[in-house]
Parts: C-alpha cells; structure tokens; sequence
C-alpha cells in the first residue's frame, strides 16, 4: 500500500483574510452588536489567505440552498477534475490507469454523486469501482486515504484515488450572527486535493508506504462538531468542548495505535495533522508534547489556505511529500479528526 502521489488544485479568486473580514462586516451591518468581535475571531484564526469558490461579489446574489448547492456541483467538477489529473500526473499514471475512485466533501450534495459526473466529465473508465463519501467532515480526508488503501491491499496490482473537494464559502449562513459561524467564517477554506495509492505490484519503493492504519469512535459526543441541516443548508455545529476532548484522549489512542506496531511516540519522525485551527494545533501539541516545529507543515497550510474540511490533511500530506519530504525510512504518522467524534490514523514510511 503506498501513496503515490497528492495534488492539490485552488480557485482562481484568492482574497485576504482582511478583505473577507470587511465584506462580511458590510453584509451583517447593524445587526453585529459588537463589530470588533468578527474582527478579533478572524485573526485569532492565523489565517492569511482564503480561496473561494466564485468572485467575492457573487455571493450575494446567492437566495437560497438551492442556488448554493448547484453552484457547488458546477464548481466541485472543475476542481476535482483538475486535482485528479494532477495527481495522476505526478504519480507518472493515466486517467485510465485508476481502478477506484473515493470522493469525500461534505459542503454539498448530488445524485448522481461527484464521482459519476467526473467519470463522465473525464472520460473515466466505465469499469471504475467509485465509492462516494459524505458526512465525515474534517476527519474524511484520512478515511478516504483509509479506505483507498484497504483497496490496493486487496488488489496489489491496481490503484485507487481519494479526492476531496470542498467549498466552505458556499455553507456559511448569511443570516447567523452567533460566535461559532463568525468563527467558521473565518477559518473555513475553498479547494480540491487528491491523492492517488498503488498497490506493492504496481508502485515502485521508491513511494510512501502505508504500514498500518487504525479508526477510533468516542461514543457520546456526536454533539462535538457537524451540521445542524434545515431548509437554509448547513449550519456549522463545534462544540468549545473539542481542545479538552483532544488533551484527554488523542495520546492514549496515538500510543495504543504505536504501540501495536512495536514503536513509540519517539520514533515518529513526520507529523501530518489535519489544521483544524489554532485552538485544535495547540491541542493536539500539548497532547502528545510536540511543540519544536513538528506540526510547522499544518500551521503552514492553514495559514495559506485555511481549513478545507476533509481536504486539509491532504494539503499538509502534499506539502510534506513536495516540500518537506522525510529522508527515506522515516516513520510517519497521519492523523485527522472529524464529526462522530472520532480519529483517523495512518502509520507510514516514508
């Protein structure tokens, strides 16, 4: 099972964090009792630049779910479609290469779902096992890698890709004042990643492996983050609760999880962690005593794009594999968390 490559892909209208404060702060007006608190959220969020979707002007022009959710399936086609051929084009394969497809995203929805319409968008093979995912939020970009590598451990000699696309912009409630949608506001990103996974026959060494990966559920906390859906689409649910949750079982899970396969905290050399926010890095740091730059590649991402839901942890993977690669033999592991609660993890080689 190795990762033969990750691709991310952007739209074209890229703003400030200031300019998207400013436009927001015009929108609700009168109706922000304290006008510097969106302000203040914002820029706790430590994030610079945000992609989004369509023009900054277009969106109020939006009415309803309706138009936002057809703007998502025209927009999430380009996107997913780019980031697929980049991907493949970096592991050195072709369209009709690929024997399975995973798409994950939970901003919006259709049926036929995304992967039907890029099979026929791309050209795809008809034969293509496709698997659509939704509802797993921030936690769904390390299960689709799950997912994809259970695929390519049972047939050695194909591939699978896992393709995130996500387009924050187009849930935010415009009618919402409360604090957590002015903090989701200014955290939440637009893109597209996709990474592509060969089976042992098919990839050379030379690729990350993927020596083991496990999922852990806590019961009980299905009100720690998701969607609240009603007629105005979904309206973003985060519980204060999440940091504490995090201290108190993110490293009993993570050594359990290392300790199974014979190693320790140690003698993991890469972290790739979903950048949920500052609050959540901070967390996952002071639950397994990081802090001397190892989590650098997913503060680097959110400050650059922000969070893309299911996509981030894919962001800060390319980032390590085209940036910060690992010298060859270093272990790694891949984490992510999402609604359920639960987390995702992946134990690699670089």
């Amino acid at each position: 099972m190795r990762i033969a490559a990750v691709a991310s892909e952007f739209p074209e209208y890229s703003y400030p964090q200031e300019v998207i404060t400013a436009a927001l702060k015009e929108h609700w007006g009168k109706r922000l009792d304290r006008p510097g608190l969106i302000e203040r959220l914002h820029s706790r969020a430590l994030v610079k630049r945000r992609h989004l979707a369509y023009p900054i002007e277009r969106y109020p022009e939006f009415r309803n779910w309706g138009e936002t959710n057809a703007a998502w399936v025209a927009a999430a086609q380009e996107l997913g479609a780019h980031a697929l051929d980049r991907a493949l084009e970096r592991a050195g394969l072709e369209r009709e290469d690929l024997n399975a497809l995973y798409v994950v995203s939970i901003t919006g929805i259709a049926s036929p779902s995304l992967d039907a319409m890029l099979i026929n968008r791309m050209g795809l093979r008809p034969d293509l096992k496709r698997t659509p995912i939704f509802g797993l939020g921030c936690v769904a970009g390390a299960v689709g890698l799950t997912r994809a590598a259970d695929y390519v451990r049972a047939f050695p000699d194909q591939t699978a890709a896992i393709l995130s696309v996500e387009l924050c912009s187009l849930t935010i409630q415009r009618d919402d004042i409360s604090t957590v949608n002015l903090i989701s506001s200014g955290l939440f990103g637009d893109g597209a990643v996709a990474a592509v996974l060969a089976g042992a026959e098919k990839m050379p060494a030379c690729s990350a492996q993927i020596l083991n990966t496990r999922s852990v559920f806590y019961p009980g906390t299905e009100d720690i983050m998701g969607w609240d859906v009603s007629e105005k689409g979904f309206s973003i649910v985060l519980s204060p609760r999440l940091p504490d949750l995090i201290k108190s079982r993110l490293a009993g899970d993570v050594d359990a999880f290392l300790r199974d396969n014979g190693i320790c905290r140690a003698d993991i050399g890469s972290w790739v962690i979903h950048p949920g926010g500052p609050k959540v890095l901070e967390a996952v740091e002071c639950a397994l005593g990081l802090g001397n730059r190892e989590l650098e590649a997913s503060w680097e991402c959110l400050s650059r794009v922000g969070n893309l839901s299911s996509g981030s942890v894919l962001c800060v993977l390319e980032e390590t594999l085209e940036r910060r690669r690992p010298a060859a033999g270093t272990i790694g592991l891949i984490l992510a968390m999402g609604p359920g609660f639960c987390s995702e993890m992946l134990l690699v080689r670089w």
